[in-house]
Formats: structure tokens, C-alpha cells, sequence
């Protein structure tokens, strides 16, 4: 994607959704930093129709310490990776109460430094609940970035200081979830919406009908 193509690329998308939110459903940071850490090789939906039970129960870090590790097993049974997600997220209660006062901490040192919480999750919730311009590097995000030739990279590491250094700042704060957004329900991996595509003319991989 040459450089004067950014732009129009994410006026594009900022015009087709200007708030984008993320899919997942929270009422907290610590909602939120729970459903992203059990977001790992998972779906949004299946989160959501666990974590619509489980919240409710144990909505803060004392509340889902107090519920334990044997029902909180039970309670995201449905997603995958759960048994070991839920020793994380228990762990992860227990330090956010010793270290943090049960507090979801603002810095991506002490937020990595939590069981099962790595640089994405780290950047969705610096992003989302604190509004920082970071981007979270997922399989949508990394798949667009590379498809489109908007930040090529060889890992999620290098496609997120790509996207850094090349997504202009007013858009950087919204920028990982219409990138997100746009992998999931436009750019998919097997079967790309090409000539559904707002953003194809400026897209490296677009059949040259569709570019300008």
C-alpha cells in the first residue's frame, strides 16, 4: 500500500463505522480483561455466551476468587483452552487483589506480568478501557495488514510496529478494531469479499478490476 493510500484507506473505514467497539461484552475493565484473556483461540461469541452467566456471579477479582477454581472451570467449559484459562484467570485475580488493590493496573509491564495476559490482550485493554492508540495484533489484523500491504510483517511484533509507524494518529485509536472488524466480516482468510470491499481500491491484493 503506498503511503498516500493510508489515509483514504481508514477515512474509508472511520466513514463506513465511526465508533467501532469491540464484540466482546464486559461492563468493567476487569469484565473486559477476563473476556479477552479467555478470548485466546476463541470466538467473541462463545465468550459471550459463557461470560453472560459467569459475570454476573463474578463480576470483580474477589468475587471470582471467592467462586473458585472447580466452577469456574465448569462455567467456561464451552471454550476452548478452558481448564487452563481458568487457572490463569484465578491466578490472575489474586495478584490483581495483592499487587493491584483489585485493580486492572494501566501499564502493559504489570498488566503482561499477569497469568495467561499477553501483549495482545496487554493492548486491548490499554486500548479499549484506557484509550490508548495500541494495536492488538490478532489473526484478522495481521491477515489485513499483510493483505493489504498496509504493514507487512513476518509476526504479529512486526505487523504492530508497522501499524504504528504508518497509521496516522487521528485514526490509531480506532484503527486495530476496524481492522479487526473488517478481517472478520470482509477480508476473510479463505474467501475474501473483494468486490464487497469499501477499502479494495487501495489494496495490494485486490484483482485489478477493483483498484484505482
Amino acid at each position: 500500500m503506498k503511503p498516500e493510500d493510508i489515509e483514504p484507506f481508514f477515512a474509508m473505514l472511520q466513514r463506513a463505522n465511526p465508533h467501532p467497539v469491540s464484540e466482546l461484552e464486559y461492563t468493567s475493565v476487569f469484565e473486559l480483561l477476563a473476556a479477552v484473556l479467555l478470548s485466546a483461540q476463541a470466538t467473541d461469541a462463545g465468550v459471550n455466551k459463557a461470560t453472560r452467566r459467569l459475570f454476573p456471579r463474578a463480576g470483580t477479582p474477589r468475587r471470582m476468587l471467592a467462586l473458585g477454581l472447580p466452577a469456574l472451570t465448569d462455567a467456561i467449559r464451552s471454550i476452548g483452552l478452558y481448564r487452563n484459562k481458568a487457572k490463569n484467570l484465578i491466578e490472575t485475580c489474586r495478584l490483581l487483589i495483592e499487587r493491584h488493590g483489585g485493580e486492572v493496573p494501566r501499564s502493559r509491564e504489570a498488566l503482561q506480568a499477569l497469568p495467561g495476559v499477553g501483549r495482545k490482550t496487554a493492548n486491548v485493554v490499554l486500548n479499549v478501557a484506557f484509550g490508548e492508540p495500541t494495536m492488538a495484533v490478532d489473526t484478522h489484523v495481521f491477515r489485513v495488514a499483510n493483505r493489504t500491504g498496509l504493514a507487512p510483517g513476518r509476526n504479529e511484533l512486526e505487523v504492530e510496529k508497522g501499524l504504528l509507524e504508518r497509521v496516522p494518529d487521528r485514526y490509531r485509536v480506532d484503527a486495530h478494531h476496524w481492522l479487526i472488524l473488517h478481517g472478520r466480516y470482509v477480508c476473510k482468510a479463505r474467501a475474501p469479499l473483494c468486490t464487497q470491499c469499501a477499502v479494495a481500491r487501495w489494496c495490494d491484493s485486490a484483482p485489478p478490476a477493483l483498484r484505482h
